[in-house]
């Protein structure tokens, strides 16, 4: 769908300005796919990614920060997100009895079950993508980075 059909807009003030309002669109709509594809398993795009990145860690557990600085939405809570992910039995949080400001955090197997299931359900989404020349995907990424590059957040 092109965009001035999905926001029902036809003017922009510029072809940037029309990037810019295409790049958030089509991200807030990645994001309600792949939350549509976490559904039935009860998580959060947010602790899905929370989740992988504790896979990606094992066997080594790690403090908050780690998690945090890996976080693909950096204004998510990720202390809020691992309380949620710890009531619902899917992460491990061991106090350090040395220094309980200290707390360590690993998955556990039943978050391991859960996020190998939605992932191959949130995989489903790259391979509809698969109809995309790979040589643009590659061409796309190395664009996204340099706009990245090129506009730090401070």
């Amino acid at each position: 769908m092109k965009l001035e059909q999905a926001i029902k807009q036809t003017k922009f003030l510029s072809e940037y300005h029309k990037l810019h309002v295409n790049l958030l669109y089509t991200s807030a709509w990645l994001k309600a796919l792949t939350n549509e594809k976490l559904k039935p398993f009860g998580i959060s795009a947010e602790q899905f990614n929370v989740l992988r990145i504790l896979k990606g860690a094992r066997p080594t557990k790690v403090n908050l920060g780690y998690v945090a600085d890996r976080m693909i939405n950096k204004d998510s809570n990720a202390s809020r997100l691992i309380d949620k992910l710890v009531l619902r039995a899917l992460v491990d949080r061991i106090e350090c009895p040395e220094d309980r400001r200290r707390v360590e955090l690993s998955i556990n197997e039943s978050g391991v079950k859960l996020i190998d299931e939605a992932s191959e359900q949130v995989e489903q989404i790259e391979i509809e993508m698969k109809d995309i020349d790979l040589e643009k995907v590659r061409e796309f990424n190395l664009f996204l980075e340099k706009l990245r590059e090129n506009h730090r957040l401070t």
